[in-house]
């Protein structure tokens, strides 16, 4: 394998950079490198989202057809190596990377033409109605409603750890238009208009204190059958596309790369107690030279999916390795950069950081005072909302299930 970049890559590597110095402003840079999980800070993120769509780099993996990028591999790592070491913010996933997948699979003309610019502005912001109180990793057992009446299916039920719906106007659902033997059978894919009546959303406070993810109440809703996605009863078709693309299809190892470069450079800069320097230290190498490893494992994964993607086929079982990989190599960073942050790791001071939603029930101290660095601030709650990676979008152990049935055929 040649690990060589080509002059034509080292120039769009320079031209991404100069990109990022003239546009990458001091606070999104900030927000992205204050980021306390998958999520940047709302505004900052829709704020680079609009920088990104002016240059048309805002979904550089969507066909060129529908505003994507007609790059190479090695141009899509660089892209994405690049915005990570510049700090910008992460774009929200749940538009760019999943539903717009499966809206330009199975959706109308009309959908397409309707949702996919805007998706790519911002105007038109998802949140995902999948997970409900009693159907979480084994989403088939979905039970909201959804009565045919007319012109209009009516939607009663709820659905919960839906991130950012309050700043959403548009979810993409799963709900229960029918039953059968076979619960996968009988569910609908739908768009749903967020303001249509009887939507009411309750945040939800989570670990690390922020409100991201919600619970949403459907009464009665009506919503237009022309927001169906696919064929009404073969929902679980179209989820089940979308799906390979929320556990795969995108490029965790450059983020996961640089978050242990920065490691490695906190830990040289940590002075143990009893004296010299926490990288060191051999227990605390050996795991960190074992993160890079696996980290490098993925990356290679990750080029194989993405050449699936760029050839217009969808990812498969990979996505659910991608997936398993990458949330528990997270994990694992996030735990050494714990430990790195020594005592001051254990205090609690999100004002210094740049969450994905607001604080809950937090008053920041009135003069700003911090412990120790910006970073150290952030490992808590970047600790704390990881712990949720290896159960959202599937939890893990359901994705080795996956992983014994298609690959392994067990």
């Amino acid at each position: 394998m040649d690990v060589e970049w080509s002059p034509a890559d080292i120039a769009f590597r320079d031209e991404v950079r100069a990109f990022l110095e003239e546009k990458l402003t001091p606070d999104l840079a900030h927000a992205g490198r204050l980021m306390t999980s998958v999520y940047s800070d709302h505004e900052a993120s829709m704020a680079w989202r609009g920088i990104l769509h002016e240059r048309g780099w805002a979904a550089p993996a969507w066909p060129v057809r529908y505003g994507g990028c007609d790059w190479s591999l090695t141009q899509h790592y660089i892209f994405s190596r690049e915005m990570t070491l510049a700090g910008a913010p992460a774009l929200s996933p749940m538009g760019i990377r999943m539903v717009s997948h499966a809206i330009m699979k199975f959706g109308s003309d009309e959908q397409k033409d309707y949702f996919l610019p805007g998706i790519l502005t911002g105007e038109v912001f998802f949140c995902q109605g999948y997970s409900e109180p009693e159907a979480g990793s084994d989403l088939a057992s979905l039970t909201m409603a959804a009565v045919d009446d007319g012109d209009h299916l009516v939607l009663t039920g709820s659905k919960i750890w839906t991130t950012h719906a309050t700043e959403a106007n548009w979810m993409f659902a799963l709900v229960r238009t029918s039953r059968s033997e076979r619960k996968q059978q009988g569910i609908t894919f739908i768009l749903i208009d967020m303001t249509l009546p009887g939507i009411e959303i309750r945040p939800l406070v989570m670990t690390s204190g922020e409100e991201v993810q919600n619970q949403v109440f459907f009464d009665q809703v009506r919503v237009p059958k022309s927001g169906v996605l696919g064929v009404i009863d073969d929902g679980w078709t179209v989820a089940k596309y979308l799906l390979e693309f929320e556990r795969g299809g995108g490029a965790a190892a450059p983020a996961l790369q640089v978050m242990l470069e920065n490691l490695t450079s906190d830990a040289a800069d940590r002075t143990l107690p009893g004296g010299g320097r926490l990288l060191d230290d051999p227990y605390f190498a050996a795991k960190l030279a074992d993160a890079r490893i696996r980290t490098e494992v993925l990356e290679i994964l990750e080029y194989r999916v993405l050449a699936t993607v760029a050839a217009g086929k969808n990812p498969g079982p990979a996505s659910s390795m991608g997936k398993v990989i990458s949330t528990e190599l997270s994990q694992t960073i996030t735990e050494l950069a714990m430990e790195a942050a020594g005592r001051y790791g254990r205090a609690y001071q999100p004002h210094v950081t740049a969450p994905g939603g607001p604080i809950a029930e937090y008053t920041p101290p009135a003069d700003g005072y911090a412990g120790g660095q910006p970073w150290q601030a952030v490992a808590p709650l970047r600790y704390f909302n990881d712990r949720a990676g290896s159960i959202y979008a599937g939890s893990n152990e359901i994705q080795r299930n996956i992983l014994a049935k298609a690959a392994l055929g067990l």
